[in-house]
Parts: structure tokens; sequence; C-alpha cells
């Protein structure tokens, strides 16, 4: 219709940047995109993904799937996880974010940090999981695009704050007491990134800051990686 033609003509501008057959922005271009849309207009960013799975009731077996199945440690709740074990769901969340405006998803790597699947005892799949994470998160990204190349969909990989707090003394007995060093955290974060950026994010993108320190020691752990 023709409301659509005028708004894809508003959007001539994009198709330097754009791969149309791969399906998403190029690479080498993804700084100079944002920074031209943001000058054009909002970019919308997804919403909660927790929120989102819990919609689809899911049990500790699809937690766990076959490739858990002989895990001891319960995993239901551990989100992050259904990247590998039910990666359709994942994907298609993003999708309904991608065709509802969203711009940018974030991967389904809240938690994805050794230190936050340590209370799953899976802080040996910390590569592996966000490495799949881009994948699920891309598959929706490269659909939507094909379809609308005019609007290119990014993938930007959520680095979350990881459940220790180095500001804070977990013990209200000892406040000099910390559950985790700066070192640990620092290295928690490169493992995630790594993962991330091999998985082929569009952003690196740290995320609810509740603690300025751990929000230093993941952009800390950022510039060391690409050093």
């Amino acid at each position: 219709n023709l409301v659509n033609m005028a708004a894809k003509e508003d959007y001539k501008w994009v198709e330097e940047f754009v791969d149309k057959e791969a399906g998403r922005v190029k690479p080498g271009r993804v700084k100079d995109y944002l920074s031209e849309l943001f000058k054009r207009r909002i970019a919308v960013l997804d919403g909660a993904m927790g929120t989102m799975i819990q919609g689809y009731k899911l049990g500790e077996e699809d937690f766990k799937g076959d490739k858990f199945k002989e895990h001891k440690s319960p995993l239901k709740g551990n989100n992050d996880l259904l990247c590998l074990t039910r990666p359709e769901i994942v994907s298609e969340i993003h999708e309904k974010y991608f065709r509802a405006g969203s711009d940018i998803c974030e991967t389904n790597t809240f938690n994805g940090t050794s230190i936050a699947q340590a209370d799953y005892k899976l802080e040996h799949i910390v590569y592996e999981l966000n490495k799949a994470a881009v994948a699920v998160a891309r598959a929706a990204a490269v659909k939507v695009t094909k379809e609308e190349p005019h609007k290119p969909r990014l993938v930007a990989g959520a680095i979350g704050p990881t459940n220790k707090t180095l500001s804070m003394s977990p013990d209200v007995e000892d406040p000099s007491f910390r559950a985790v060093t700066w070192q640990e955290v620092v290295t928690a974060y490169k493992e995630q990134i790594k993962g991330l950026y091999d998985g082929g994010v569009d952003i690196l993108m740290v995320e609810t800051v509740f603690d300025t320190l751990n929000c230093k020691a993941a952009l800390w752990a950022i510039a060391e990686y690409f050093e």
C-alpha cells in the first residue's frame, strides 16, 4: 500500500549499510549505521525475556532437554539454558519482538557468566551458551531483515550484572567481606564476551546495573578483550 511504499522510501539511506543476501547490517558498518539511525529516529529495543518465557509454562524437562537430562542439579529457571535445550522458543520470542517493531534484540544471556551459572553447576558451558544464544537471536534477525531489508534488525549481546556484588558485603556481620573479587568478575565477563563476539553479535550491551563496580568490571573486561 501507499503507506508502506512511503515508509520504505524514507529508508533508502539504509541500503548502503545492509547485506541483503545475508539479512543483516554489514559487520564493519554497524557503528556507522547506528550513528545514522539515531540521528533520524528513536531506535526500539526489545522487552523482557523472562516474562515471555514464563508464558510457555516450561518444566524441568524443557530446561534439561536431552543434553542435560543426567545433570544432577535442578535447572528449571535457568532461562539462558533454553538457548541450548529449547532454542525454538527463544528464537520465537526474538521474532515476536522484531515483528512488534524492535530494531535491536538482546541475546538470552542475562545470566551468561560462570559466576551466575555456578548456581546450576554449569560454569563449564558458558562459552557454548553465549555463542548459541547469538545464533538463536541472529536466526530471527535474519528472517525478519530479509523480509524488511529497509529496516535491518540487530543483535545485542546481553551482559547482565551477575548475582554477586563487588561493592557490598553479603554478610551483615562482616562489611569488608566480598563473595567475589574484581579479577574473578572481570575474568567471568571476558569468557562471556568471547562467546558473544565469536557468535557474531552486532553490539555488546552491559545492562541492568545495580552495582556500578560490577558495571565497571564488565566495561574493563570489554576493553581488555579488544586490546
